[in-house]
């Protein structure tokens, strides 16, 4: 009897340590389960979904939009739409279904997406793009679109030939691209014609006693353009104060130090009380403006201004700006300036269309007219929403192209 019971006992015992080790191996399971999950979402983000932080701070104002988000809840049927794919990790966006007019695309970052029937696009980010990483092999149904509005200095193999006919979209600064990008510093035509902070031509005369006629402010120093050497030669012919980095010999107030502090009102002030300003860009290429050009525009500043050849196809009006390609050496330039800074009826020339509100320029009306984006404008498109809705509409003109050809066949 003392036997059986033993033998109960023990059996018990067994039973109560497999149960204790079933489950205990039951939670390894689950735990190498997680680990594993979590390993191959690490992976993934590696090999095609950078990280928000990676994305050039100038952008990152543009990537927050109303989309229909991907998610456990609310997944969307992606064999129905077709897949643009972003190489370039730009947008952070795991999966959206993004509305473009009647159409409508799948925007991923995520490189999974390579070789699903539906990967119609895919996008690249000029500063990202690399030619030794590409999505290759190229099929004849996938199009390749380039968003890129920096100059060549940022990536210049983007402007070889060879390259750039690599994409069959393109959204530069060139008024050549499907998408063009040259107005992209200019919010609209508004704040060339606003007076807010224009100083009158007699207090600029007085401030003349403590301040030299132009100002210079500049940190990104010795650019492909070399405009650094040109100011440095034009020091010694002409007085300029020099805010930034390059070439300082003037400093802003503490709070205006940081190069993020160039479009708040307080630099806008200071700068607005000379009477010119250089304007140099960091590269010379047709179409290329930056806000170089346009702030002293707003300002009521006169731009002396070096860089894109085919800046007189964006003028306000032909009398806005002083052209250094116009003069032969720094010498002619300073003795020109020279010139308008004495004789007020020769200055106010270049302001007249400003203090009017008349911009005469035909194109420079058009392309602002008829840009579908807006610059720092909440009820339209920015210029990578445009970007993309471009490719898409394009890749479904291309789908309804094909379908009514196998139809008329």
């Amino acid at each position: 009897m003392v036997r059986i019971q033993r033998r109960r006992l023990l059996a018990s015992c067994l039973c109560i340590t497999a149960t204790i080790f079933l489950l205990v191996t039951l939670q390894v399971v689950v735990e190498l389960g997680k680990f594993e999950r979590k390993k191959l979402t690490n992976s993934n983000l590696q090999d095609g979904h950078a990280k928000m932080e990676e994305v050039p701070k100038q952008l990152i104002p543009f990537l927050k939009k109303e989309a229909l988000t991907l998610n456990r809840e609310k997944k969307w049927e992606v064999d129905s739409y077709p897949i643009m794919l972003w190489w370039s990790p730009l947008t952070g966006e795991t999966g959206r279904l993004g509305q473009c007019g009647a159409d409508a695309c799948f925007f991923t970052i995520n490189r999974t997406y390579f070789y699903h029937h539906m990967t119609k696009a895919f996008l690249f980010y000029g500063t990202d793009f690399n030619i030794d990483s590409l999505p290759l092999p190229r099929q004849a149904h996938h199009d390749w679109a380039l968003f890129h509005e920096e100059s060549p200095k940022n990536n210049y193999k983007l402007f070889h030939k060879p390259v750039i006919t690599l994409f069959n979209y393109t959204a530069t600064f060139s008024r050549h691209s499907h998408l063009p990008l040259t107005t992209q510093y200019l919010e609209g035509i508004e704040v060339l014609k606003s007076l807010q902070y224009l100083v009158p031509l007699q207090s600029k005369n007085n401030l003349r006693k403590r301040l030299a006629p132009l100002v210079y402010v500049q940190s990104d120093c010795d650019p492909p353009s070399d405009r650094d050497s040109y100011v440095r030669e034009l020091m010694t012919y002409i007085e300029v104060d020099s805010y930034g980095e390059c070439l300082r010999n003037k400093d802003l107030p503490q709070q205006l130090k940081n190069p993020a502090s160039m479009d708040a009102d307080g630099f806008y002030r200071i700068i607005a009380q000379y009477k010119f300003m250089l304007a140099f860009e960091n590269a010379v290429c047709d179409d290329y403006i930056t806000e170089k050009f346009w702030r002293p525009l707003k300002l009521g500043v006169v731009p002396v201004y070096y860089g894109s050849p085919s800046i007189t196809d964006w003028l306000p009006s032909n009398k806005s700006a002083i052209l250094v390609s116009e003069f032969s050496h720094p010498r002619e330039l300073a003795s020109y300036i020279r010139r308008l800074d004495y004789d007020d009826s020769l200055y106010e020339a270049y302001v007249e269309w400003k203090l009017k509100g008349e911009i005469s320029n035909q194109r420079l009306l058009t392309a602002l007219r008829e840009r579908k984006w807006g610059v720092q404008d909440i009820y339209q498109d920015n210029y990578i929403d445009a970007f993309e809705c471009m490719v898409c509409t394009k890749v479904w003109d291309n789908i309804r192209l094909q379908e009514k050809r196998g139809w008329v066949l």
